[in-house]
């Protein structure tokens, strides 16, 4: 069987070694795998702070505002404040 593998067209000008795919499979499947395993631990976090009394949706929010910039969370506060005046509440 064929090691390499050459592109689509008679001018291509790459190759594709089966070696080189299946790593490039392999490490995007291993980083899937850590991505599942660290949506976990997210999980179990907030069930244990969920425990403990804490808010998880309200401490979600906050970890929303932690990753934004503090120029458009003041805009936004702003424009909330200014609406929430004009209907009376």
């Amino acid at each position: 069987m064929d090691d390499q593998v050459t592109g689509p067209g008679p001018d291509s000008s790459y190759r594709v070694t089966a070696d080189e795919l299946r790593q490039f499979i392999e490490r995007f499947e291993r980083l899937e795998s850590e991505k599942k395993d660290i949506a976990e631990q997210q999980k179990e976090v907030m069930a244990e702070a969920k425990a403990r009394g804490y808010d998880t949706k309200v401490m979600r929010k906050v970890i929303a505002l932690r990753k934004r910039d503090k120029d458009d969370i003041a805009e936004e506060e702003a424009v909330l404040e200014m609406y929430k005046e004009a209907l009376g509440m």
